[in-house]
């Protein structure tokens, strides 16, 4: 899995995808990224990678652990 800059122009690719979400609603916007990400993962095609890129996703958005009560 690739985890540094891999994007050309990142900058430019930023201003294509959020360009590409105006004037949608939530769950329009939902559903193009969907697509989206169908897309880029049929481009990938490495089925490794692309678990790898779940997992890693998943553990980024998830909530922090909280500390039990008396531990520093």
């Amino acid at each position: 899995m690739i985890t540094q800059p891999h994007i050309p122009d990142p900058d430019g690719f930023y201003a294509a995808w959020v360009a590409a979400h105006e004037g949608l609603d939530e769950a329009s916007s939902a559903e193009l990224n969907a697509r989206l990400v169908l897309l880029l993962a049929n481009q990938c095609g490495d089925q490794a990678a692309l678990l790898d890129c779940i997992r890693a996703a998943a553990v980024a958005g998830a909530p922090p652990n909280p500390t039990p009560s008396g531990t520093p």
